[in-house]
């Protein structure tokens, strides 16, 4: 097969429209530090944030499954931890520093925290959770998240360094966000189920442990690299990434479009490849 006739089976198109743009501009930015002013959950409050009747156990009661604590300037949620029922909550944009609390929330399926002032995502395994969403926090690791029915993980703009995510936990995540952080390479993002992988706006230099990606089907690599240690080159994918359809290389510092391309014959299904802002483009 000539590098001509491979070359036109992948789609180059650079002015193709990138959904990262409008869900990563703008955002990250530091904010003020205020003062933090106590403020504590109430049985009250939760009452009044309870919702959603359902059947639980084995179907002869009844209980509200859904808490939306949203933009309540809450610091403490200890009271929450007597609300054993709860499936779906919402605690985003408060003040928070610790999930602790959630710990006897055995039976959640959704969780967003998005918008506190949270260190880690630390919990223990929940057997059901299946989304959670943790953007715009301090979280600088990936320890403690091991949910073994997790589908979609969201850690947009924390303080993560280093990913060291445990495969065997979490054996359903398909879709993993992890745009705006410190990440310098791809290193334990190795995940068998991923299908989709979000990593614009970080450092990331170097791609490895991608090999171990066989289900995924699209990677942002927008915007990494820095001035002094550029991506500029396609290295680090795998023959086992069979299923890679779609490339975002934007911002990358990638010259040599006919050196480089070769390095893609491996990835068979591989129909986009987006190089916009790149001196190849």
């Amino acid at each position: 097969q000539t590098f001509q006739h491979y070359f036109k089976q992948i789609n180059l198109r650079s002015t193709m429209s990138d959904e990262e743009d409008t869900q990563v501009e703008g955002v990250g930015e530091a904010e003020e530090e205020q003062e933090i002013v106590e403020c504590k959950l109430t049985e009250q409050l939760c009452g009044d944030s309870l919702s959603l009747l359902c059947k639980i156990g084995n179907g002869l009661s009844l209980a509200y499954v859904k808490m939306e604590l949203k933009s309540k300037a809450l610091t403490d949620i200890s009271i929450i931890s007597a609300f054993v029922h709860v499936r779906y909550l919402d605690i985003s944009d408060n003040k928070l520093e610790s999930l602790a609390p959630l710990s006897s929330l055995t039976h959640l399926l959704t969780l967003k925290a998005d918008n506190n002032r949270l260190t880690t995502a630390s919990l223990p395994p929940m057997p059901y959770l299946q989304r959670a969403s943790f953007q715009n926090n301090k979280i600088t690791d990936t320890e403690g998240i091991t949910h073994p029915l997790l589908e979609v993980l969201n850690l947009n703009n924390n303080q993560i360094t280093q990913a060291s995510f445990d495969s065997e936990a979490l054996r359903k995540l398909s879709i993993l966000e992890m745009r705006g952080n410190n990440l310098t390479s791809t290193a334990g993002l190795g995940l068998p189920k991923l299908q989709r992988l979000y990593l614009a706006e970080n450092q990331i230099t170097e791609l490895t442990d991608l090999d171990k990606c066989v289900a995924l089907k699209m990677l942002h690599l927008r915007g990494n690299g820095d001035n002094t240690n550029p991506i500029e080159k396609l290295d680090g994918f795998s023959k086992n990434m069979i299923a890679l359809q779609y490339l975002n290389m934007r911002g990358s510092k990638i010259s040599s479009l006919k050196s480089e391309i070769k390095k893609l014959k491996c990835l068979p299904m591989l129909r986009g490849l987006i190089l916009k802002d790149s001196p190849v483009a």
